[in-house]
């Protein structure tokens, strides 16, 4: 069975500071706070519908969680365990400057297996710039703390927050790298009504990148992180017709990933294309088709405009993101 999270949104629960690109009542839909009994509903209704739970997760997501109340904290531990002992454990999200040696303890007692950390860049002039309250050395000591508590690593980063810069992209992809999460996630920037991110937008001092410039740089962190062996399990904020609606910039499409891995194809094959070639035939793995002729076939449209018709076919000697060009056809 393929893996799958029960996911439980505590937005904003555990907090201690609003970030300026943050509103986790649109990401989540969720508006009230999280109590034991919805633990306890949610994950019931649930399970009865998967027959091997085994591969499912119990996800906290959407707050800090290790900063919640203790007593709450421990009250939506205790009613996800009784399930989490069916399932493949428990996962939650938090912060990296709400990680020490004794909460961490009291994860472990209640079956959590993954620690996800908010980072959202390596930079700390980038994370002061948006109201995080922590630095890039919190997220360093938290993760080895992590590590020596026996549980798996996950980061998540946010490419194109308020005065980040290539420089700074790159040395958090190089802190990626360093410390090799036992997975990522990748959410750009989506600028949601309501929060200061907004207000800068709106008044002209928060210039985000291009949408090319971050597929760009989303497909170029992708591709290293696949061929650093670090699994990419999100990229891009999850669809939401909330989040649709809420949005006002920054770089939200309901396939984001597949048009970063379009992305990748296209790079590819036009650096193997020879000058003045009108027809190309390219070899690709079978699972990734539709990732090389792009989103909507949108990347044999863009050869097409140049005068290249463009074909793929499977071949399943051939790895993913490496297209092989073939004899042009006669």
């Amino acid at each position: 069975m393929k893996h799958g999270n029960i996911a439980i949104f505590v937005p904003h629960i555990g907090c201690p500071c609003r970030c300026a690109f943050c509103d986790q009542h649109t990401i989540t839909a969720q508006t009230q706070p999280t109590r034991a009994e919805d633990v306890v509903r949610i994950c019931t209704q649930a399970l009865a519908q998967i027959p091997d739970p085994s591969g499912t997760e119990i996800a906290f997501f959407g707050g800090s969680f290790t900063a919640i109340p203790r007593e709450e904290m421990t009250a939506l531990l205790k009613a996800a365990q009784p399930f989490a002992a069916r399932c493949g454990g428990i996962r939650i999200s938090t912060r990296p400057d709400c990680i020490d040696p004794e909460v961490l303890t009291v994860l472990r007692q209640y079956g959590v297996k993954v620690i996800e950390l908010g980072v959202q860049s390596m930079d700390d002039a980038v994370l002061a710039a948006n109201d995080r309250g922590h630095t890039a050395a919190d997220v360093l000591r938290a993760s080895r703390l992590i590590r020596e508590a026996g549980f798996q690593l996950g980061w998540q980063i946010m490419p194109g927050l308020y005065q980040s810069t290539p420089a700074a992209e790159e040395k958090t992809m190089q802190q990626v790298l360093a410390v090799q999460p036992e997975m990522l996630r990748i959410y750009p920037v989506v600028i949601l009504r309501g929060t200061r991110l907004a207000e800068l937008y709106a008044a002209g001092a928060y210039v985000p990148y291009t949408m090319e410039q971050m597929l760009d740089m989303t497909a170029a962190m992708l591709l290293t992180c696949y061929r650093h062996g670090i699994p990419v399990i999100r990229c891009g904020l999850h669809a939401s017709e909330f989040v649709e609606r809420d949005a006002v910039g920054g770089f939200y499409h309901p396939a984001f990933r597949e048009l970063c891995e379009s992305r990748i194809y296209r790079r590819e094959m036009a650096r193997q294309l020879g000058a003045g070639q009108t027809e190309a035939v390219f070899a690709v793995c079978p699972s990734h088709l539709s990732r090389a002729a792009g989103h909507k076939r949108e990347n044999i449209r863009f050869f097409r405009a140049q005068g290249i018709t463009l074909r793929v076919r499977a071949d399943a000697d051939v790895p993913a993101y490496e297209p092989r060009l073939e004899q042009a056809p006669q």
